[in-house]
C-alpha cells in the first residue's frame, strides 16, 4: 500500500511546494546533490545513524542554550577547555548549531563482570552513576575565599587500580587543599552499588562541598527535583535515586536555574531541603565543615539497580566477583610496566563490557555492531574468554533479519562477512565442533552475501562486489568498499569450513568457491579501475584515489589474514599509509574521525609485523603514549590536545586491538604455521617476557622470551589438538628458523646463526 501511495501521490512536488513556501532550499533537490558525491546505493544513510545523531545534537541543541550564556557556572572539564579563548582545545562557537564535546572525550568506566551498570568517571573526578544521567563533583572552599575546583584545574592525577577489579583514584593539588577520590562498583544482595569515598586536607578552616551537577562529559541531563533524606543523610534526585552519605551534612543549598549554579555564593545561601526546577537544571551542595590543619573523609553510595537501563544482566544467576574472570586465562608478563598494564586495563575493559552484548564502549557506543564485535570477539578469544564469547554468538541469531541480513546498521555491507567470520573464529580457535543452532544464521548469513553481489557480468569495476553502500568504518561517502567485500570472502570461507564440521560438502563447496569469486572480483575491479593513481596499493574502493580510506583495504591482511603475510599489494598500502598518513607517529584518520586513532594505527602495525616489517614497533609505541592515564583511548584522539574528539572516551575495539598487538608480537598464525617471537623488541631481549596461555587453531600455547647466557632463547608450552602446526622462530634481528613442533621446547636464534 505504501508503495503504491508513493507512485499514485506527488510526493515530491507537494514536498517541495511547502519547502518554497517557508523560504526553505528545495529538500528533493538537496537530497540528489547530495547523492552525487558517492555512488548510486540502497541505503544513502542508515536509519538507525540518523536516529543516533538526532540524539546526540539534541543533546548539543540544550548545551548550546545552556552552556555559553552561563559561564559563570562550574561546569565539568571538556566544557572548561573548550569554551576557554585561551585554551588550545577551544572551539569558536558563531556557526555552530550544537555545542559538543569535541576535544576531551574522555572517561573511565566502572564496573563488574555480568553486570549492565557502568558509571564513568571524567578527567577530573566528576562521577556519573547512571547512563546519560546526572553527576557528583566535589568542591573544597576555604573561609578565606580561595577554592579548589577540580573542573578548573590544570593539574590531576588519575590512577586505575586492577587488584580486585577497577578502582580510580583521582587527586588534585592546590596550594594548602589537596582532594582526592576514589571509586568502585560493589555487589551488595545481588545489588551493583556505586562506592566513593572522598577525602580532603585543608590547612585554612572551610567546607568540603558534596555537589550534584545536571550534566555529564557530553552534556547536559536534567535534574528537576531533589529532596533531603534520612536526617540530612540522602539525597533522593528527580523522585527515584538515592544518594547515601556516611555521616550528616552539615549545610545544604539547592538553586534552580533561573538563580544561578549552586556554587554562586554558596555559603551565603539559605538552607534548603528540597527544590524544583522547571528547565532541569537544578544544582545542589552538601556541606561538610572542616577545621584548619584538618582532613575530612565522605563516603557515597548509590544504588546502581535504581536505573532500569543499568540493571544487572546476571546470566549465570548470580553475581561472579572479579577474582575468578581470569582464572586460568591468558595472562601477560611484559618487561614495559606502561605495556603492561594497557594489556591488563584492556582485558579487563574485555569482561566489563560484554556483560551479554558487547558494547564498544560504556557510554556514547552502549549498543551492539557486528563489525566492532567481530574484533572485540577476536581479542576474547585469544585470551581464552570462551563462555563469554560463546554467549554473544549465541545472540547473533536474534539480530538477523528475515532475508539473512545480519542487521546493526542497513546500508553497512560488512556486518554478514564479520559475523560469518566471528562464528569460524570461535569454532578454530576453542577447538570445539560448531553448534547445531548456529547453522541456520550461518547459511542464511553466507547466501545473502551470495544474493547481494553484484552481477559478475557488469561491464564496470564493481562487478562481483557487494552493492554501494554506507561507510563502515568512516571511509567516506557511498561506494564499493573493498573491506566490505574482504569481509564477505573472509565469511563465505568460514562458512565453508563450518560446513565442513557439519558434513555438509556441498554446501562447503559453494561457499568456498563463492568465496574465491569474490577475491578474483577484487583483484579484478583494480585493474578495470578508471581512477589514476601516484602510488600503488589497494585504495578504499575501485573509484577512489590512494587517501587515508585505504586503511579499510588492510583487513585483507590483519585480522582476515587472506593474503599473504608479504602480499605486495598490502605492502604498498601499508608503505602509502606510513608515508601520508601519520600525524605524530600515529594514523590519522581524515574523514569523519579527524583524530589519531589507536586500533587503525594497530591495523597497520599488524600489517608490517606480518610483513616482518620493524616499522610496527614505533606505531605501537605511539599509541602506548596515546592511551589515557587510566588506560584507555578514546576512539579518535585531538593531535593537540590528546583528549578525544570522537566516540565514545573509553573505546572496547582500541582495547581489543592492543591485546591482539601483544598476543601477536609472542604468537601469531600463518596458514598451516605458529611465528613465534615476531614481534619481541630487541630491547626485551635481555629481560623476560612470556604470553599465554593463548587460544590458536592448534591448541592453547605459552611463549616466553628469556635470557641465557647473554643470549635470548625463546620457549613454548603447548597442548596440541590434533596434528601440530609448523613453527617458526622469527625473533626480530635473527634469521627467522622452523623448529620441530613439539609441545615443550626452546630455541636459541644465536645458535642457529653461528651453525649457519
Amino acid at each position: 500500500m505504501k508503495t503504491m501511495l508513493k507512485r499514485v501521490l506527488p510526493w515530491k512536488y507537494v514536498v517541495r511546494r511547502i519547502a518554497r513556501s517557508f523560504g526553505f532550499i528545495d529538500p528533493v533537490e538537496f537530497a540528489a546533490h547530495l547523492d552525487r558525491f558517492g555512488q548510486p546505493a540502497p541505503v544513502t544513510v542508515p536509519i538507525e545513524l540518523l536516529r543516533a545523531g538526532v540524539v546526540f545534537h539534541a543533546r548539543g541543541l540544550l548545551n548550546t542554550k545552556a552552556i555559553q550564556y552561563n559561564l559563570d557556572w562550574v561546569w565539568p572539564y571538556w566544557v572548561q577547555k573548550q569554551f576557554n579563548p585561551q585554551d588550545e582545545a577551544f572551539v569558536p562557537r558563531a556557526f555552530s548549531f550544537t555545542h559538543i564535546n569535541l576535544a576531551q572525550r574522555n572517561w573511565t568506566a566502572l564496573g563488574l563482570p555480568d553486570c549492565n551498570a557502568y558509571p564513568i568517571i571524567d578527567p577530573r573526578g566528576l562521577l556519573t552513576p547512571f547512563f546519560d544521567g546526572w553527576s557528583l563533583d566535589a568542591w573544597l572552599l576555604q573561609d578565606s575565599g580561595r577554592q579548589l575546583l577540580p573542573s578548573k584545574s590544570a593539574v590531576a592525577a588519575q590512577q586505575l587500580s586492577l587488584c580486585d577489579g577497577p578502582r580510580l583514584t583521582t587527586r588534585i593539588e592546590e596550594g594548602d587543599m589537596w582532594l582526592e577520590s576514589e571509586a568502585w562498583v560493589a555487589w551488595e544482595g545481588n545489588r551493583p552499588m556505586l562506592k566513593a569515598e572522598y577525602r580532603a586536607g585543608t590547612q585554612t578552616a572551610g567546607w568540603l562541598a558534596m555537589a550534584l551537577r545536571p550534566f555529564n562529559p557530553e552534556g547536559v541531563s536534567f535534574v528537576h527535583d531533589i529532596s533531603v533524606e534520612d536526617q540530612g543523610r540522602q539525597w533522593r534526585v528527580n523522585g527515584k535515586a538515592l544518594v547515601s552519605f556516611s555521616k550528616g551534612f552539615e549545610g545544604h543549598a539547592c538553586s534552580g536555574y533561573a538563580m544561578g549554579d549552586v556554587h554562586l555564593g554558596l555559603l551565603d545561601r539559605p538552607q534548603r531541603t528540597s527544590h524544583h526546577c522547571d528547565v532541569g537544571l537544578l544544582t545542589a551542595a552538601a556541606l561538610f565543615r572542616m577545621p584548619g590543619k584538618s582532613e575530612e573523609r565522605v563516603m557515597v553510595e548509590v544504588d546502581l539497580s535504581e536505573d532500569s537501563r543499568s540493571a544487572p544482566v546476571l546470566p549465570h544467576g548470580a553475581p561472579r566477583p572479579w577474582t575468578e574472570a581470569f582464572v586460568n586465562r591468558c595472562e601477560a608478563s611484559l618487561p614495559d610496566p606502561r605495556q603492561q598494564f594497557l594489556f591488563d586495563a584492556a582485558r579487563h575493559s574485555l569482561v566489563l563490557l560484554a556483560p551479554r552484548d558487547v558494547y564498544p564502549g560504556p557510554y556514547t557506543y552502549k549498543r551492539f555492531w557486528f563489525r566492532d564485535s567481530a574484533f572485540i570477539l577476536n581479542a576474547m578469544l585469544a585470551l581464552g574468554l570462551l563462555k563469554r564469547a560463546e554467549r554473544v554468538l549465541d545472540d547473533f541469531g536474534k539480530r538477523q533479519r528475515w532475508d539473512g541480513f545480519f542487521l546493526s546498521q542497513d546500508g553497512e555491507w560488512d556486518s554478514n562477512g564479520a559475523a560469518l567470520w566471528a562464528y569460524w573464529q570461535y569454532t578454530r580457535l576453542s577447538g570445539e565442533s560448531p553448534k547445531q543452532a548456529w547453522r541456520k544464521p550461518i547459511m542464511k548469513g553466507a547466501e545473502w552475501i551470495i544474493r547481494n553481489r553484484c552481477s559478475e557480468n557488469l561491464d564496470e569495476p564493481h562487478a562481483g562486489l557487494l552493492p554501494a553502500g554506507f561507510s563502515a568504518e568512516h571511509l567516506g561517502n557511498n561506494d564499493y568498499y573493498y573491506w566490505d567485500d574482504f569481509f564477505a570472502a573472509a565469511g563465505l570461507k568460514g562458512a565453508a569450513e563450518l560446513c565442513a564440521a557439519w558434513q555438509d560438502s556441498a554446501s562447503s563447496a559453494r561457499f568456498q568457491k563463492e568465496a574465491a569469486m569474490v577475491m578474483a572480483a577484487i583483484d579484478r575491479s583494480l585493474a578495470l579501475s578508471p581512477i589514476p593513481r601516484a602510488r600503488p596499493g589497494i585504495p578504499a574502493s575501485p573509484y577512489r584515489r590512494m587517501d587515508a580510506g585505504a586503511i579499510g583495504s588492510l583487513v585483507a591482511s590483519y585480522p582476515l589474514a587472506l593474503l599473504p603475510e608479504d602480499d605486495e599489494g598490502m605492502c604498498a598500502t601499508a608503505d602509502f599509509l606510513m608515508d601520508t598518513c601519520l600525524v605524530q607517529g600515529a594514523f590519522f584518520q581524515d574523514m569523519i574521525h579527524s583524530g589519531l586513532n589507536a586500533y587503525l594505527t594497530l591495523m597497520l602495525a599488524q600489517a608490517l609485523l606480518r610483513a616482518g616489517d620493524h616499522r610496527f614497533a614505533d606505531l605501537v609505541t605511539s599509541v602506548a603514549d596515546l592511551a589515557s592515564p587510566t588506560g584507555q583511548w578514546p576512539e579518535a584522539i585531538h593531535p593537540r590536545t590528546k583528549g578525544g574528539c570522537m566516540g565514545d572516551g573509553q573505546h572496547l575495539w582500541a582495547a581489543a586491538e592492543w591485546v591482539m598487538m601483544m598476543r601477536n608480537m609472542f604468537v601469531r598464525e600463518e596458514e598451516g604455521v605458529l611465528v613465534l617471537a615476531s614481534g619481541i623488541p630487541p630491547a626485551w631481549h635481555g629481560q623476560s617476557s612470556r604470553m599465554g596461555p593463548t587460544l590458536t587453531a592448534y591448541g592453547p600455547i605459552t611463549v616466553s622470551v628469556r635470557s641465557e647466557n647473554g643470549r635470548p632463547v625463546v620457549a613454548w608450552d603447548a597442548d596440541w589438538r590434533a596434528t601440530a602446526p609448523r613453527l617458526r622462530v622469527a625473533l626480530p634481528g635473527c634469521p627467522p628458523c622452523e623448529v620441530e613442533a613439539v609441545p615443550q621446547g626452546r630455541f636459541c636464534p644465536a645458535d642457529a646463526s653461528e651453525e649457519h
